[in-house]
């Protein structure tokens, strides 16, 4: 099966976006992989383009954005490294808005609130433990969301438990509200990434994700 949808894909060698990546070309979807250091990157396949770079340089999130139909963003922070989170939002805001597209997928921790979450006492519990050991990280990953909810794209921010890396399909669960468990799959996550691509149910939504 062939998939005429070109995916721009920011993140991929992380450990949601190698699952995600390696299962779209699965699929037969193209993407174009946005990669800072290709000479140490060695997979290979016909339908996956290389763009060598860094997301927060806007040159580069324009020639990674061009001529996709769906941008995907799995883009982690390192404890290391200077923020990312809000200016990555910038420059693919601009990007998209300049290539005039509009489907936007993007993960997130689940300490990031929403109106009309009913969290239970465990989610409030590790929400706030990250909001107190990493304020700055989360400061900007709130900055993030602000920004994309601002924009006129068609958005959908899939909030996270701990991210475990396994090819073991289990049964997700999805919901608006608050966490349905500890866990998800990057198996269970990357298919429910997949079906957002053409999906119009969660656009301008915040699902919680998990793997029962």
């Amino acid at each position: 099966m062939t998939n005429h949808i070109k995916v721009a894909l920011i993140g991929a060698t992380g450990k949601a976006g190698s699952y995600l990546l390696s299962t779209l070309l699965n699929q037969g979807y193209s993407v174009k992989a946005l990669i800072r250091n290709p000479s140490s990157y060695n997979y290979m396949h016909p339908n996956l383009e290389i763009v060598r770079g860094d997301i927060k340089d806007s040159e580069t999130a324009n020639e990674l954005i061009k001529n996709c139909g769906v941008v995907i963003s799995a883009l982690g922070q390192a404890k290391d490294e200077p923020l990312i989170a809000s200016l990555a939002a910038q420059n693919i805001i601009k990007a998209m808005n300049k290539q005039q597209i509009t489907r936007y997928i993007f993960l997130t921790g689940l300490n990031i609130d929403v109106p009309g979450d009913k969290k239970s006492r465990k989610t409030i519990q590790a929400s706030t433990w990250m909001k107190e050991t990493f304020p700055v990280f989360v400061a900007d990953k709130e900055k993030a969301f602000e920004i994309v909810k601002a924009s006129a794209l068609d958005w959908t921010m899939v909030r996270l438990p701990w991210i475990e890396q396994t090819d073991e399909v289990r049964h997700l669960a999805v919901s608006l509200e608050d966490s349905p468990g500890e866990k998800i799959s990057t198996t269970d996550l990357a298919h429910f990434l997949i079906d957002q691509i053409l999906k119009a149910d969660f656009i301008g939504k915040a699902p919680f994700a998990a793997s029962l």
